[in-house]
């Protein structure tokens, strides 16, 4: 069936409902409303206001009564309405989520799923446009993923919600309703923490995730370069063997997201690389990310994302080095 991501996710969380009665969603707005971008649209109809539950605009309290619920026993699946409103809940998630399992020497651990859109693209404000995946990433215990299509946005969303520990899913705002898919109706999973080889090269590398994968697969197709595409789906923990043998493979790699340059994911992976491939490589590692400032006001956006001409300079300049 033909799906984009808004209706892949969907009917994933329709699925895990009907599985997994321990499973309740809350947010804001995500019941009655079906939430902003109406990713929970009818879910709070089909299984009503216990399991799919509307709630005060409140995110620390949202993901910490989440933690009680999953030390209890239950399966909450939190949703914040954009990714930079998850800074209110900063505490809870790394302090708690994150840790209980260490803390308690895994007599404890908190099954959770934190849904939240991420990115920009869409013109809209910066909280509403952050890419926070760096951050969360830093903290060890939580697992942090981010899909850039409706398939793997179905799987490995399956996937988060039946595992034990807690999983930051981050939904790509660009994304959701960009491109359709073919997308089985039936429940699947996707793994987390193993990357896609999107597509096969020997020329170069390009490592990227969730809203950059089809501005690379663009630019790949319009110069018809020999690239090897590699879309991570999972940021946290990386699949590093995958990284090191496209490396290796190609000897020239280009690093793509849309997060800020400094400290962030490519930088982990251009030193993962630097550690382990540097003998192999034939050029110096590039990185196309945003600067490192605040997310700008939208009239400006366009300047301050990666785009094609961004990545297709980056792409040139590592070949001819």
């Amino acid at each position: 069936m033909q799906m984009n991501m808004v209706s892949a996710i969907n009917n994933a969380l329709e699925l895990i409902l009907k599985e997994n009665e321990k499973v309740v969603l809350l947010g804001e707005d995500i019941g009655k409303d079906g939430g902003v971008f109406r990713v929970t649209e009818g879910l709070q109809a089909k299984f009503g206001e216990k399991r799919v539950m509307d709630t005060p605009l409140a995110e620390a309290a949202i993901i910490g009564t989440s933690i009680g619920m999953a030390l209890a026993g239950m399966h909450p699946m939190p949703e914040i309405q954009f990714a930079g409103f998850s800074y209110p809940a900063f505490n809870q998630i790394v302090s708690h989520a994150a840790r209980y399992r260490s803390r308690t020497r895994s007599a404890l651990s908190v099954p959770m799923v934190i849904r939240t859109p991420v990115s920009g693209g869409v013109r809209s404000l910066e909280h509403h446009s952050e890419s926070p995946e760096a951050l969360y990433s830093h903290v060890g215990g939580l697992l942090v993923v981010e899909p850039s299509n409706p398939y793997d946005a179905k799987g490995m969303l399956i996937k988060a919600a039946r595992m034990n520990d807690p999983v930051l899913f981050l939904e790509p705002t660009k994304l959701y309703r960009l491109f359709k898919q073919e997308v089985p109706e039936e429940a699947y999973e996707v793994p987390i923490g193993k990357a896609n080889v999107v597509r096969e090269g020997s020329a170069l590398s390009i490592i990227t995730y969730g809203t950059m994968v089809p501005v690379v697969k663009e630019v790949v197709d319009d110069k018809k370069v020999d690239a090897e595409i590699i879309d991570l789906r999972t940021i946290n923990p990386l699949d590093e063997a995958s990284i090191i043998q496209s490396a290796k493979k190609t000897g020239r790699v280009v690093i793509v997201h849309e997060a800020q340059t400094s400290f962030g994911v490519g930088a982990e992976i251009a030193a993962r690389i630097a550690e382990k491939a540097i003998y192999e490589l034939s050029a110096p590692i590039i990185r196309v990310a945003s600067p490192s400032l605040p997310y700008p006001f939208p009239g400006y956006e366009n300047y301050y994302i990666p785009n094609a001409k961004k990545v297709a300079s980056a792409i040139d300049k590592v070949l001819s080095a």
